[in-house]
């Protein structure tokens, strides 16, 4: 299907960006006696350079394609992107939000009495987990909310309480009050496996504009962002983000971020923009994490991540050099180590003495973390991301360091991440 998919696109990019070039000789059937029709996962045509010269060595060419073949294959990404948006809007809602905000009253000049109450609405979006009526969304949609509705495609409008949330991923579940039947809950891909450059479709409720489906890339992988960018405490990390180009604005977040197959393989979280509306950069949280997350938040209302207890840098060449080390080294430097927290307990070692790298003061001399229950650590974002994904409150894990130019392997035993 993937393949597929890039052909298709591949047409569609040909059609309006090369100029000069006749379509026709750009394509050729591999199967020359078939007729024109959308490709399959089987029918995957052959392209070709037009200025490459025929040998004698060279096989017959093909007859040329022809405008109906291509017709064709645009046809058949539209059909496949339609029954996308068929199977999934229905299941992916509106979230409008009601917040109570303090407004006081003047009943005498410089004298504050009788608040009145008035409200400011939020809006996002949301989609359906299982048949019980719980519906996942992003916490910095529901937060502080004094009362939820949840509109349906088909203008079914029902109002929701909430579950759980976790500011730590930015996930919250709430439930329907009522239980509209029916209802098809959505499935999740396994995020872990997703490659740059396969198709990523959006769906949500941009601007409030309920039912809109935008189309894109999984355009990078791993990207780690701030839970709470407004955080007065310690401020925990999202690993394991999911890059899109795919068209994300505000509304969207609590939307569904979509596989070839319909499946969720993340959800819509934010954007990277310097006015407030797209710019291209789109953000979800991977189905990994969500679904560790969503299950603990049904069941207890929260979720405890685990947590080392360290402060972590990514090695660099100079930082590397800094510390006498060969150029190439790769890890995550402990910098600091929370007292009293599993990395101390298990005798990890921080950095004591002072260098500036690049106008930046860091703690050398401390464990170089170089791999996590033996899978290679490169960089601090990866010790974040497969503690994320594999950690357990009460787990065992294995860190590899290198010490004095030594590898040794510290067993630690992760604890829960304690609370601001």
């Amino acid at each position: 299907m993937k393949r597929f998919l890039g052909i298709a696109l591949i047409l569609l990019i040909t059609v309006f960006f090369v100029t000069g070039c006749a379509l026709p000789s750009l394509f050729v059937e591999s199967t020359p006696t078939a007729t024109p029709t959308a490709f399959s996962p089987t029918d995957t045509p052959l392209v070709t350079s037009p200025d490459i010269p025929e040998t004698s060595e060279s096989p017959q060419a093909s007859p040329p394609y022809t405008q109906s073949a291509l017709v064709g294959s645009v046809t058949g990404l539209e059909e496949l992107l339609e029954s996308i948006y068929d199977r999934v809007n229905p299941s992916v809602v509106n979230i409008q939000v009601l917040q109570k905000v303090e407004t006081p009253t003047f009943i005498i000049p410089g004298l504050f009495e009788d608040p009145g109450s008035q409200y400011s609405s939020v809006l996002g979006s949301g989609f359906i987990w299982d048949n019980a009526g719980n519906i996942v969304t992003n916490n910095h949609v529901v937060s502080g909310a004094d009362s939820m509705t949840v509109t349906f495609h088909d203008g079914t409008v029902v109002s929701a309480s909430l579950v759980g949330a976790d500011p730590d991923s930015d996930l919250a579940v709430i439930k329907l009050n009522e239980l509209p039947l029916p209802i098809q809950p959505l499935t999740l891909a396994d995020s872990t496996q997703l490659k740059v450059g396969q198709l990523a479709v959006a769906i949500g409720n941009p601007f409030g504009l309920q039912g809109t489906m935008t189309v894109g890339f999984v355009s990078g992988l791993g990207r780690v962002l701030p839970a709470d960018e407004s955080a007065l405490g310690p401020n925990y990390s999202i690993p394991d983000i999911v890059q899109t180009d795919a068209s994300i604005n505000p509304g969207n977040s609590g939307g569904v971020l979509l596989d070839v197959d319909g499946r969720v393989i993340g959800v819509t979280q934010s954007i990277a923009t310097n006015t407030g509306t797209s710019s291209g950069v789109g953000f979800a949280i991977p189905s990994a994490i969500v679904q560790q997350v969503v299950p603990n938040l049904i069941l207890t209302g929260h979720y405890d991540h685990p947590y080392i207890g360290v402060t972590v840098l990514s090695m660099s060449p100079d930082l590397a050099a800094a510390m006498n080390l060969a150029a190439n080294q790769r890890g995550a430097l402990i910098e600091g180590i929370t007292a009293g927290g599993p990395a101390e307990k298990a005798g990890l070692q921080a950095g004591q003495n002072e260098v500036t790298v690049n106008g930046q003061t860091i703690a050398v001399g401390g464990d170089i973390i170089i791999a996590y229950d033996g899978q290679a650590i490169k960089s601090s974002d990866d010790l974040i991301t497969l503690l994320a994904r594999t950690g357990s409150i009460g787990q065992t894990a294995t860190l590899t360091v290198l010490r004095g130019g030594h590898t040794i392997q510290v067993p630690v035993i992760l604890e829960k991440r304690p609370s601001p």
